[in-house]
């Protein structure tokens, strides 16, 4: 991923028009490592939650140089250890890959779950077999803390990787 050839991104809150997004972000290429797409009611029950997140937020990603939407990310809660952190998650567009979005964009929801404050960490699970999102993870700022059993979707046990990202200022 070479990130000079990729423009700023621009987050904006998730919205009852990114239904389409989340359809476009449930084919079976952008869904390989999560367990395969969702049914037409998983998807809606996600856009709900989506929309209703009590701590966190979900976003759209927007290329700030072209307009187009690229993908999504977002922070919310999760019981970690024994404890309440921040999980984040992202998905690019395949049109849109290998451009930097998801640094970007990661890095951005770094920003906002530092901003909303509640917790000092930031951790994401991607599979330990999908390279591309733990580079994501390492050139966004997290570091590697090790392979995990992570459950998702739920009923779903994968083999992750837990990176983490200090919060605190």
């Amino acid at each position: 991923m070479d990130e000079a050839s990729g423009g700023q991104v621009r987050l904006e809150p998730w919205s009852e028009d990114d239904r389409r997004l989340l359809r476009l972000l449930n084919s079976a290429e952008m869904t390989a490592h999560l367990g395969g797409p969702e049914t037409e009611e998983q998807l809606a029950a996600r856009h709900r939650r989506y929309l209703g997140l009590a701590a966190g937020r979900m976003y759209r990603v927007v290329s700030a140089d072209e307009g187009d939407t690229v993908g999504s990310v977002g922070f919310w809660e999760r019981e970690w250890q024994g404890r309440t952190v921040w999980e984040a998650g992202w998905g690019v567009l395949p049109v849109f890959q290998g451009r930097g979005f998801a640094v970007r964009a990661a890095r951005a929801v770094a920003g906002a779950a530092r901003a909303a404050g509640r917790h000092r960490y930031l951790h994401a699970y991607p599979g330990e077999e999908h390279a591309a999102s733990n580079a994501v993870c390492r050139r966004a700022g997290f570091t590697l803390r090790g392979p995990v059993r992570f459950e998702y979707p739920k009923g779903h046990w994968i083999r992750s990787n837990d990176w983490r990202l200090d919060l605190a200022p």
